[in-house]
């Protein structure tokens, strides 16, 4: 419901214009009335008023310095952090890769050490076939020896033994076949042959 007052009035005045305690009216509802201080201050001029002098504290007591010090103070530690961040990771980087530097040549050494090693049991084969295969032919040479020898010495004990028996076999027969008169005419015939 319109304040009656604010109906009179707006009777009062020319068409088109509006007075302002009908704009306050509609702007606030009718009923309420808006405090107004020296008849020209209002709400809103209270409500800016209040954030000057707030903000005029702020600026006397220099807080707006000592949030950009703050700011900037952590702003470096932040920059310094991230300093050493990239520096860290810098290392991690070079430490990494001289890691993977070490593990490539340890595996290129164990692998180089592993040929080497293949070649030394090969030459050791070959070396150790080799020195099994001359001293077999060493001792199979030895043992022809000993059974040449042997063989010599069973023929030369045969020879002995077969020369001892004609010997006495032919003595035997001599003694027995020959007499005096055999002997006799040997010595004959040796003496008109000469």
């Amino acid at each position: 419901m319109a304040n009656p007052a604010a109906v009179e009035h707006a009777g009062h005045s020319e068409p088109g214009e509006m007075s302002a305690t009908v704009e306050h009216d509609a702007a606030h509802g009718a009923g309420h009335a808006a405090p107004v201080a020296f008849g020209i201050v209002g709400p809103a001029a209270w409500v800016s008023l209040a954030m000057l002098v707030f903000i005029g504290i702020l600026v006397w007591k220099k807080v707006p310095g000592l949030i950009v010090g703050g700011l900037d103070t952590k702003i470096a530690e932040i920059r310094k952090q991230l300093e050493e961040a990239k520096t860290l990771r810098a290392e991690a980087e070079a430490l990494r890769k001289e890691y993977a530097d070490k593990i490539a040549n340890a595996e290129k050494d164990a692998a180089a050490m592993l040929d080497h090693a293949k070649v030394e049991a090969e030459q050791i084969v070959a070396k150790a076939e080799a020195d099994s295969e001359a001293m077999i032919a060493r001792r199979q040479k030895m043992a022809e020896d000993k059974i040449a020898a042997a063989e010599r010495g069973a023929v030369d004990e045969l020879r002995a033994k077969a020369a001892s028996a004609a010997a006495a076999a032919a003595r035997g027969l001599i003694s027995e076949k020959h007499d005096a008169a055999a002997d006799r005419k040997l010595v004959d015939e040796a003496i008109s042959a000469i």
